[in-house]
């Protein structure tokens, strides 16, 4: 692990946050979730144009603007390779409001405050990833755009970290987040697709989707297979009813889904297009056109 805090490249040990940050307080900030393959990271422009939107939509200036921003990602995931020689990682980007006086009112804070970790992930386990995983209806509804629009990537996962942990506690891998409406929105940190007829499906941000970089990829990648695809309002029933069922995202990639509260979906395992659409996801995340290169 690598990570960028204070203008430097530290470990984990030396790794420290300010107690009166308000990203560490009240959650204010943005986040991007990014993903190093092949010692190059992929998608960089469009992290940086999705967190420059997010921050805009907070009022937080981006220190160094998003070119510095970026350099910041490159820098850290370039030491994270060199040390561990590993060709692939993953990396959170963070920026908080910075630190601040006590009270939630962000003119306290002159300064935002820069964080990039580079470590491993793996969300869920190679079985799950060839079988399919679980997921669980959460009782928990997505937030209203008027309330936490879901295109601005924030720090404040609360309600997203309270959906996993209840289907941790059903014996479930993940949990399937409804909007105020009753319309599937995401996964706990995921976009969902479903195939239905052979066309593939997945809600649109205005349902409480966020405008996911491999979720944009993969309708990107359908359209070059000749895969009818489309952004269409989804309930409960077209998933349960679907022949298919796949989440898509930075830290997990393209992981299919077997069941939805205890209904099998389809054959109970990963369909055929969601597995070739995990072949060619791998291949186009390691095209040196989709990714901007470390350097090492």
């Amino acid at each position: 692990m690598k990570i960028w805090l204070d203008g430097r490249i530290v470990e984990r040990s030396e790794a420290k946050v300010a107690v009166l940050d308000h990203g560490f307080l009240y959650g204010d900030g943005v986040f991007e979730g990014m993903r190093v393959y092949s010692r190059r990271l992929f998608r960089l422009e469009r992290h940086m144009d999705r967190l420059a939107a997010g921050a805009r939509a907070l009022g937080i200036d981006l220190p160094g603007g998003r070119e510095g921003i970026a350099a910041i990602a490159l820098a850290t995931a370039r030491e994270y390779v060199r040390a561990s020689g590993e060709a692939d990682a993953y990396i959170r980007l963070i920026v908080s409001r910075g630190i601040g006086e006590l009270g939630v009112d962000p003119s306290s804070c002159p300064t935002p405050f820069v964080t990039c970790i580079v470590d491993k992930i793996r969300i869920f386990s190679d079985e799950k990833l060839l079988s399919g995983i679980s997921l669980i209806t959460s009782s928990r509804r997505s937030p209203s755009p008027d309330v936490r629009d879901p295109r601005v990537k924030s720090l404040n996962y609360l309600n997203n970290a309270l959906a996993k942990q209840e289907a941790r506690r059903q014996g479930a891998d993940d949990a399937l987040l409804l909007n105020q409406a009753g319309a599937v929105a995401e996964a706990s940190v995921a976009n969902v697709f479903a195939v239905r007829g052979g066309r593939l499906l997945t809600p649109p941000p205005s349902d409480g989707a966020l405008e996911g970089i491999t979720r944009a990829s993969v309708l990107e990648i359908a359209a070059e297979l000749g895969v009818q695809a489309e952004e269409r309002t989804l309930g409960r029933y077209d998933l349960i009813a679907a022949e298919e069922v796949f989440l898509t995202g930075s830290g997990a990639k393209v992981v299919p889904v077997a069941t939805l509260d205890g209904a099998r979906i389809g054959r109970g395992e990963a369909g055929p297009l969601t597995q070739k659409l995990i072949a060619a996801f791998d291949r186009y995340a390691r095209d040196p056109e989709n990714g901007t290169a470390l350097g090492v």
